[in-house]
């Protein structure tokens, strides 16, 4: 039996715990707006099995940082079988846009009528490519519906992240360089390949200061679609003293083929590690570029401390 004061029988009651105030306070979490347009992930290169799952492994992590997201993929050169392409996902997504309006009106709803974009395209790509990004606003174009289209994810601190766990998967670089540990094969100068000529090596050349603050030693950006563009940045390294170097794909990995990287680890005469792939922070940024586009962005996802 209780009383006014509590429980009768003495034992504590649980109470709510009261909100944190103050500046470290957690953020409510984020949900996404009813009726947003979609996130349509534009995936270059060839479509395969491999791909797909990448791709879907990002979506996947965008709809677990924002839940109610509606996430999909369009293949840049896809079949609209087994991979959707760009424009028949745009247009699936105007089309049910549409159709949800006419059946709420049908259904004598108050409703109004959808305006903005029916869906935010968020490039699969590490950094420009002024081929691949002209065929992407094409395919956008072609699909006949209103929808916005973001840069592409870099340059980030949190690419530079994903950079410096390949390289340290690949024992190439200290996962810590914190902690009192060697690594025999760690590379004392890096190759930072990217594709898309002289703008992507610009680009790819401010994540690789950032990753050159992680790792404290020198990283050189080269453009893989460039004749002797990977064997010139090697000997600019070796010249000014790295022995042993390593090269790190400044790619995604759908965009270019695989074989390109082993070419130019064996130009350089290096190791390379993997590509990014389906590392999280590329779902994060993937959502951050939509939420941004939207003006509904959440604090925007940072990198790492140096260490």
């Amino acid at each position: 039996m209780s009383s006014p004061t509590g429980p009768a029988s003495g034992l504590p009651v649980r109470m709510p715990r009261p909100r944190q105030p103050g500046r470290h306070r957690r953020p409510e979490p984020l949900a996404a707006p009813e009726g947003a347009p979609a996130l349509v992930l534009a995936v270059p290169g060839t479509p395969a099995a491999a791909t797909r799952s990448l791709a879907e492994e990002v979506v996947s992590i965008a709809r677990s940082e924002l839940p109610g997201l509606d996430a999909r993929i369009g293949y840049l050169d896809g079949d609209d079988a087994e991979f959707p392409t760009l424009q028949s996902v745009l247009a699936h997504a105007g089309e049910e846009r549409t159709a949800r309006f006419e059946q709420a009106k049908a259904a004598g709803l108050d409703v109004k009528e959808p305006d903005g974009p029916v869906a935010v395209v968020v490039p699969l790509l590490a950094g420009p490519d002024s081929a691949l990004l002209r065929r992407i606003r094409q395919a956008v174009m072609e699909s006949r519906v209103a929808a916005d289209l973001t840069d592409v994810l870099g340059p980030h601190p949190l690419l530079a992240e994903a950079l410096h766990v390949r390289l340290s998967e690949a024992g190439l670089a200290r996962a810590d360089r914190a902690r009192l540990f060697t690594v025999a094969t760690a590379a004392d100068g890096i190759i930072l390949a990217s594709v898309g000529g002289d703008e992507a090596v610009q680009a790819a050349g401010i994540t690789g200061m950032l990753l050159a603050a992680r790792l404290a030693v020198p990283v050189m950006a080269a453009a893989l679609d460039q004749d002797g563009s990977i064997a010139s940045v090697a000997e600019q390294l070796r010249s000014s003293g790295s022995q042993q170097l390593a090269l790190a794909p400044y790619l995604i990995g759908p965009e270019i083929d695989p074989g390109l990287v082993e070419e130019a680890a064996k130009e350089a005469g290096c190791s390379a590690a993997e590509a990014l792939g389906p590392y999280p922070a590329i779902g994060k940024l993937a959502l951050a570029k939509y939420t941004t586009a939207l003006g509904i962005a959440p604090q925007q996802p940072q990198g790492a401390p140096v260490r």
